[in-house]
Formats: structure tokens, sequence, C-alpha cells
């Protein structure tokens, strides 16, 4: 699964960044890391099939993120 590096919208409605994936040095599942773009703006790191899977919010299926504005990752390339 590739995930597009850039600004990504929680469907509560708080921004994110997302940097790219990274593989977990145990168990080397994939996640996600990304930034807050709000208050202390921590890094955070998610489970690549959790951030992209969708839920039910109000009796609808919504992405759980979904991309705002693609951008290049910082840490190579234009997709991870």
């Amino acid at each position: 699964m590739q995930l597009q590096p850039g600004l990504y919208r929680h469907y509560k409605g708080p921004q994110y960044r997302v940097f790219g994936v990274a593989r977990h040095s145990e168990s080397e599942e994939e996640v996600v890391v990304y930034q807050a773009l709000y208050g202390e703006f921590g890094l955070w790191v998610r489970p690549l099939s959790m951030f992209c899977e969708e839920i039910e919010v109000d009796g609808r299926r919504v992405p759980r993120f979904a991309l705002i504005q693609a951008e290049v990752s910082p840490i190579g390339g234009s997709e991870v």
C-alpha cells in the first residue's frame, strides 16, 4: 500500500502533515509518520492500515484521514 506525503485532514477536523511510511524495527509493520499542525505540533506514528481505513460516522463511511494537498516528502521521493 502506498501513501502520498502531504497535508491530511482527520475526520474530526484537525490537520496533519504526513512525512512518509516507516517500518517498525521489530515487527516490520508499516507505520505512517505524521505531525499535528496544531497545539504542540507533536510527531505521531500510526499503523498504515489504520491510517488508510474508512470508519463509520453518523451512519456513513468516511476516511479516517483525507488528503488535502500532496507534497514532496522531505525524506525523499514523492510517494512512500
